[in-house]
Order: C-alpha cells, then structure tokens, then sequence
C-alpha cells in the first residue's frame, strides 16, 4: 500500500478540525485510518493530475494551462475558486466549508527553462528540445494537496464537522515572485495553519531555525550610447562593457567572502548584434547568506561593483531592482511534532523494485552513491541537527514570520526549499511589519535602491 506526503497532510489537518469536537484519541486514529484507505481509493486521480501537470511544464506567472486544470478539479469536487489573486492571472485560492479553524495547503506549480523531461527515463532526453519542465517536481505538490482535502472533506461532511479547507498555488516560486503578494492582498488573513508540502526522497521533518539561505534576488541595468562597432566604434559608450566588469570585479571579490555564501548570476541583455555597440545591457544577480544582514552586505558590495563599472566604462548604472527576496525560515515545534507523528504512522510508500532500480540509475547519473530511495522515517530534526549552512532559499519560507499568532513552519522534503509551512493569522499585519521578514525586508531593500 502507497500512502505518501498527502496522507500526512490529511492527517495533520484532522486533530485540528476536531480540536474543539472531539477529545478521544480513539475517534481521531479511526479517522485517520479511515483517510488513508480513502486516499489510497484516489490513487489513480492523483496519478493522472500529477502527470497531466508535468505535461504543461509552465514556467512562472505562465501556468495557465497548470492553474486552468487544477482549479477545474477544484470546482468539480464543491470548492469555490477565485482567480487572478493579488493581480497574478494565474494565481488562484479554492474553498471549501465554512467557520474555523481555517486551514490552507499549499505547493508550488511553477517550472523551470530547458528542464523539459521524457518521463520515466534516467538519462536527460528532453521531449522538445530547449523547452520548460519541472526539473523540481512542481507538478506534484498540488495534486496531492487536493487529494488530501478531498478525502478529509468527505469525512468533515459525513461528521458535520466546522471549518474551512483553502488551497493555494506557489506561482513563479523559482522567481521569488508571488507569495509576498498573496500576503499583502490577505489571502492568509484568518487562516489558523497553512501546510506547505514540497517533493522529496524523504519526510524530513524538523523544527526552529533551518539551514536554507537569505535571498536577495537583483537585477542591474546599464546604459550607454550606441555607434557601429566597426566604423565609429570611438562614438559609443558599450553597456555591455559594464556588466562585464561588474560580473569580473565580482569573480575577484569571491575569494574574499565567506564559504557559506552563494552568488550566481546571468547577463539578461548583452546588446542586439556584435556590430552594434550595445546601449542597454543588464545583468541579473542571485546573493545568498545565512542571515539578512550578511546578504544584505552582498548587495551592497555589489552596488559598489556596479557603479564602478559604470563610472570606468562611461556607462550609467540607470536601474538596480530588487525582483524578490527571501527570509530564512524559523519553523514550527509543536506542528512539527505533529507532522512527524503522522509520518511515523503512515511509514514511506513502499517502493517496488521499477522504482528502486530508476532511483539508483538516476543516483548514478547524478555521480552520487546509488543508495536508492528511503524506506524509513528518519528521525524529527532539532535546531541542533540542521546544518549550519544550506543552499536553497524560497520566499514561501517567509510566512513563518507572518504575525505573533502564526503555528509556524515545519519542513516536510529535501534539503533546500521542500518544507511544510504553516503561516498564521495575518490580520494584523500592518501593525506588525517589525515581526514581519518580507515586509521589513521589503522595506528596507526599497530605501536602500532608492539611496
């Protein structure tokens, strides 16, 4: 039997719906058993959504076809939709019930360039070649999602239970692009716990403080003057030039900067034609740290870089934006707790000997042990087990600053940005921008570009 991340989901829900109804543990074990039978019974659904997902492979603020599908599931199972949420045309919130508690379940839906895959082959054969994918395993987490509401829905129904489930779509995560706004536009005002399910080979789970790294997501845009690279090359001032030296004088300052850091970048425009001298070029930069002070100090170094650049090349540094950030997440102990409790009772999917042999091909192409998948819970992980330093970052970990009221964040996946999150009543959020990451961030970021 193969009862995966949606079952736990399932389960971490129906303590809290019954919280305030039901004091037994009997009644609650009952219910859960019954849920994972009742998901176990979708199977083929949740199957043929992930698949159908896949096959979009959208890229961020594109998933049209994405969020058309899963909100038509949505619609034809009782839930409300509305769409173009926070003024992203494919950003959408599905409801069910009514009263409280108000639980969300989240994931994101966002793929990424030339990640285009055949499905259910090891080796990198693209089926168009140059095309989007989901390289990440986007295309799983809301289909899940839906067949855990669903099922806990059936019974909320039969049990005349209060409360409301919402699902929610991560658009553009790989961006960092959208869940700020969908905080800002209060689609998390009143939600009591939002549980964010990412893909993983694992259910880890850990609480306080994780080792994925602060954001800063910037792009800086230089000008210049164009003339004919061949016959008035001496009348143009190369804007390219000045990327190239920002991207050097950045390669020189790596050795001075402290191992846990991450920065990587890519030129968005480099000119039109090599005869042309290019008036316009930009370069668009990824800064990670451990905290928001030190990548905060990244950016700064980097706007240095930029306007020496400008000032050695006879460019102009015209636009630094900030196109998203990302806070380092703190998660939630006792929602943790509860996570890991269901994941010890639902136990990994048993993995047949297809899925063992596929894991451990895919293992050998990526020059790592070829250990195959994970056939046992591991432990609940504690501040003091996180690694101090991780790679990943993902804006999704800020709702766990969201307001005193909040029940947390508690990962649920991989090492990088695959957590469960649960961001807390919102309402009083502009009384509260202190204890707030995005929005001090935010806020903070803006006055310094506008320096």
């Amino acid at each position: 039997m193969r009862v995966s991340a949606r079952c736990i989901i399932a389960c971490a829900v129906f303590p809290i719906f019954l919280g305030a109804q039901a004091k037994p543990d009997a009644r609650i074990e009952m219910l859960k058993a019954e849920l994972a039978r009742s998901i176990d019974g979708r199977a083929k659904l949740a199957q043929q959504m992930v698949d159908q997902v896949f096959s979009f492979g959208e890229l961020g603020m594109q998933e049209v076809e994405t969020s058309k599908y899963l909100t038509g599931v949505l619609q034809q199972n009782g839930f409300t939709v509305e769409r173009g949420v926070a003024g992203m045309p494919t950003a959408w919130v599905a409801k069910w019930g009514s009263g409280s508690p108000v639980i969300a379940l989240g994931s994101d839906i966002d793929g990424i360039p030339q990640a285009n895959q055949k499905p259910g082959l090891s080796g990198r054969i693209p089926m168009i070649v140059g095309a989007p994918g989901h390289g990440e395993g986007h295309n799983s987490g809301v289909p899940l999602n839906i067949i855990a509401a669903l099922a806990v829905k059936d019974i909320m129904t039969r049990e005349k239970m209060s409360g409301t489930i919402v699902l929610w779509p991560g658009v553009a995560e790989e961006q960092l692009a959208s869940k700020a706004y969908l905080v800002r536009a209060g689609v998390f005002n009143g939600v009591d716990a939002n549980l964010f399910a990412h893909v993983s080979d694992e259910f880890g789970i850990s609480w306080g403080d994780e080792s994925a790294l602060t954001l800063i997501s910037a792009q800086f845009k230089f000008s210049g003057t164009a003339s004919h690279a061949a016959g008035a090359p001496w009348r143009g001032r190369s804007a390219l030039d000045a990327v190239m030296m920002m991207a050097n004088s950045w390669e020189y300052h790596r050795e001075h900067m402290e191992l846990a850091q991450r920065s990587h970048y890519v030129i968005t425009d480099g000119g039109d034609q090599p005869n042309v001298v290019p008036a316009t070029a930009s370069i668009w930069f990824f800064f990670r740290e451990r905290d928001v002070e030190r990548v905060t100090k990244m950016f700064e170094d980097a706007k240095v870089m930029a306007r020496a650049a400008a000032a050695g090349t006879f460019t102009v540094l015209d636009t630094v934006q900030v196109i998203g950030s990302a806070w380092r997440p703190h998660m939630n102990k006792p929602i943790a707790e509860a996570m890991h409790r269901n994941a010890q009772r639902v136990g990994m999917p048993a993995w047949s000997a297809d899925d063992q042999v596929m894991a451990k091909a895919v293992q050998r192409l990526m020059q790592q042990p070829d250990s195959g998948l994970t056939t046992k819970v591991g432990p609940l992980r504690t501040p003091t087990d996180t690694p101090a330093g991780g790679t990943g970052s993902d804006i999704a970990l800020d709702l766990g600053w969201c307001e005193l009221s909040v029940f947390g964040l508690a990962r649920e996946g991989g090492r990088t940005s695959s957590f469960n999150g649960a961001g807390g009543s919102a309402d009083a959020l502009t009384h509260v921008t202190s204890r707030f990451g995005i929005e001090r961030m935010m806020r903070e970021l803006t006055r310094q570009v506008q320096a």
